[in-house]
């Protein structure tokens, strides 16, 4: 790698102290800090929209604010924007009853908060701005496989969009428990114990873009894992997509100390002290700010029957107010304008909103 290419990191702080840079011993130990129960009258607030919505027959991926008309619930709806921004950086929403709905009518009330939060990104190249999280037999080895189509671990990572919302539909037989962590913490420990390979990752690093390629793009992005930019640290990572990457004859190497530096990336997110896990159970809404947050799940058994195996709904969204990205995440994400930008465009992509 070009060190022409490394960023100016004179500027970079000796800690980042913002509420987002917490440890997972203190999320643990705190919930009420992150975890959001619905009271009766957030229920009815949103099972009323989206009747509302459902009347006028429109699809869900053509949802908006408009359509999807709150009035109590917008006042946390607005605590919520603050929070994944400017607070510790996920909530997450308990107490909707969806055993007493369609899907269709989940999918409504998720993409109708969804909407009053941010606009819907597409999360592939087909287009699906609903997203559907469930193990479909897809091979974790496979280059061009989608690790959240299978039933193994993931390993911590960020999507490509501001914020990741979940909904969860079906819990698995066991497992599948949601897994935290945040950057500017494992940031605050690498530049304390190994500034040098902390350096490291803020080079541009090749990442798989797993066959999902925009037009007269290359199969790859060149996006470093963090970046400094107008006084903030982003985040931008997924280790397998990387490793993969390495296929590509003109794709960058990772030369030893990029390697020794992602391995203490990766040791640190998995401590103890830094990260924790949250059993997501039925009727969850977790939203995620990717800037500052890696998420992960553990392996999960399943259901032997197939009306029962787990199954989350995901968005993709673009926050307005959002903070600014450095002109690299182009690559990723077509535009950085604030408010629109995020998700996988292709020539092919048409948005729509399946609903399974």
């Amino acid at each position: 790698m070009q060190n022409s290419a490394r960023q100016d990191l004179s500027t970079l702080p000796s800690a980042i102290t913002r509420p987002s840079a917490w440890l997972g011993k203190d999320m643990l130990s705190s919930p009420d800090v992150w975890l959001y129960r619905l009271s009766a009258e957030d229920v009815v607030d949103l099972e009323n929209a989206a009747q509302h919505f459902l009347r006028l027959g429109y699809d869900v991926g053509a949802i908006t604010k408009e359509t999807f008309p709150l009035t109590t619930f917008s006042d946390h709806v607005l605590e919520l924007r603050h929070k994944i921004l400017n607070g510790v950086g996920f909530e997450v929403l308990r107490g909707l009853p969806i055993a007493n709905y369609t899907q269709k009518f989940a999918a409504t009330v998720f993409c109708g908060l969804g909407a009053h939060l941010g606009s819907a990104r597409s999360q592939n190249a087909q287009g699906h701005i609903l997203g559907h999280v469930r193990d479909v037999g897809a091979d974790a080895k496979d280059p061009y496989s989608r690790i959240y189509q299978t039933c193994e671990r993931q390993t911590f990572h960020t999507d490509s969009a501001d914020v990741v919302g979940l909904l969860c539909i079906r819990e698995a037989k066991e497992g599948g428990q949601s897994l935290l962590v945040s950057a500017e913490s494992i940031y605050n420990r690498m530049k304390a114990e190994r500034p040098d390979l902390l350096d490291m990752l803020f080079d541009p690093i090749a990442t798989d873009r797993r066959g999902e390629v925009p037009e007269g793009a290359k199969p790859f992005m060149e996006i470093p894992v963090l970046s400094w930019h107008e006084g903030y640290l982003t985040v931008f990572y997924q280790r397998q997509y990387i490793d993969s990457a390495q296929r590509f004859e003109d794709a960058m190497r990772l030369t030893p100390e990029h390697v020794e530096a992602l391995n203490m990336f990766d040791e640190l997110a998995n401590d103890p002290e830094l990260c924790f896990g949250m059993q997501l159970v039925r009727g969850d809404m977790q939203f995620v700010y990717n800037h500052s947050q890696l998420h992960d799940r553990t392996s999960f058994l399943d259901w032997p029957d197939p009306s029962k195996r787990r199954h989350l709904m995901r968005l993709w969204l673009s926050f307005e107010g959002d903070r600014p990205l450095p002109d690299c995440f182009q690559e990723r994400y077509g535009s950085i304008e604030i408010g629109n930008r995020g998700g996988i465009i292709t020539r092919e992509t048409t948005l729509h909103a399946p609903l399974d």
